[in-house]
């Protein structure tokens, strides 16, 4: 006889609480609107400075870290707290991609030059994303390994790659195993994404080298892990993204007045924020419970992270609609932040899984049949 499982813990910790405080406190400070705006305007989206105090400073980046490697050696829920705030500021920061994807890639390897990269990323010296393109989902067929050539030498393409243009090294999959190879030995094209906050480029190699980590079983099943943790974790992007759309609105029409009277006290636009309230708090806990079964390795893992991308992807987009929608004129210019909102949602939609994918896979785990 098996013994029960402990329930899912969707409250905050007060150590998840103080993370909070300090990763919002350096976002208010450094991460405003404008200066997102600006710097996506101007094409290089990321900031280093950031990059630096989060990753280093607040120690964000080695929090899948275990200490022996370096890291904090914490778990997924302060990773969700971290990517909430994150998305509360649309942060054009390679977290999700850098801090969740390469460090799970990684930790899968469990070979001495994987431990050698995840101690320079739990210390911020160097920025590690996957050349996977962002749209790969967990539970899908992965895409065709670049080709070896002879002694590591990797041909090949990938697409979408997100953050590719801030990474100091590449994980590559390649038919004979994974890869870290110099973002520098590269030849990376710039594409022009939906989200400026998140830049995509498409990534080339022509006989490059790097690095070998790890066999073509273990790094298969290290990118399918990752991919798991990633999408659980974007969840909590999304529910970020979400919450500051709710609470900007209500501010605006709160203070907006028509015929002498606050805009917020028309019946209508009460019935649509209480129903954008429901679905946030349905979104806190779904994210929540796919941080919580990631940080426990609960069996119910994959149809939980699954549950919790089929719904707060759709609240991001709803919540960003109606943020734009309903702060009127100022929501439709490119001054107010809310089109960044509304493009980092319609971005995460699709990224690591559309909501089509994630449905499906629930069905698959529930093992609900498929109409004929």
């Amino acid at each position: 006889m098996t013994a029960p499982r402990a329930s899912l813990d969707l409250l905050y910790s007060d150590t998840e609480e103080e993370l909070r405080s300090a990763v919002r406190a350096l976002l208010a400070d450094h991460c405003a609107p404008a200066t997102v705006l600006a710097r996506a305007e101007s094409g290089r989206p990321h900031d280093p400075a950031l990059w630096r105090t989060l990753a280093s400073g607040i120690g964000a980046a080695g929090l899948l870290v275990p200490e022996k490697l370096g890291g904090a050696g914490a778990s997924h829920r302060e990773a969700a707290v971290v990517l909430e705030e994150l998305g509360r500021a649309v942060a054009p920061v390679p977290y999700l991609t850098g801090c969740v994807l390469a460090t799970e890639i990684l930790l899968g390897c469990d070979t001495p030059e994987a431990a050698d990269l995840l101690r320079e990323l739990a210390a911020g010296r160097q920025v590690c994303v996957p050349a996977l393109p962002l749209t790969q989902a967990p539970g899908a067929p992965l895409p065709r390994p670049l080709r070896d050539t002879g002694g590591g030498a990797l041909t090949g393409t990938v697409t979408s790659v997100a953050d590719a243009t801030a990474a100091d090294v590449l994980l590559v999959l390649a038919d004979t195993g994974l890869y870290a190879v110099p973002a520098a030995a590269t030849r990376l094209t710039p594409a022009v994404p939906l989200d400026l906050t998140r830049p995509l480029a498409t990534v080339t190699l022509d006989g490059t080298t790097g690095t070998r980590l790890a066999d073509p079983a273990t790094a298969r099943a290290a990118v399918a892990g990752a991919l798991l943790s990633g999408a659980g974790l974007l969840a909590s992007e999304q529910l970020g993204l979400a919450e500051w759309c709710l609470t900007e609105t209500v501010a605006h029409v709160r203070g907006r007045h028509q015929f002498n009277r606050p805009v917020g006290s028309f019946q209508a636009l009460k019935h649509r924020l209480a129903r954008l309230w429901l679905d946030v708090a349905s979104a806190r806990a779904a994210a929540r419970a796919a941080a919580d079964a990631l940080a426990t390795s609960s069996p119910d893992a994959p149809l939980t992270v699954a549950v919790a991308q089929a719904y707060c992807s759709g609240v991001a987009v709803r919540a960003a609609e109606e943020c734009v929608q309903l702060h009127g004129g100022i929501g439709m210019t490119w001054e107010h932040p809310a089109h960044l909102y509304l493009k980092r949602a319609k971005a995460d939609s699709l990224a690591l899984g559309t909501t089509g994918h994630h449905l499906g896979l629930v069905a698959d785990f529930a093992e609900l049949p498929a109409p004929a």
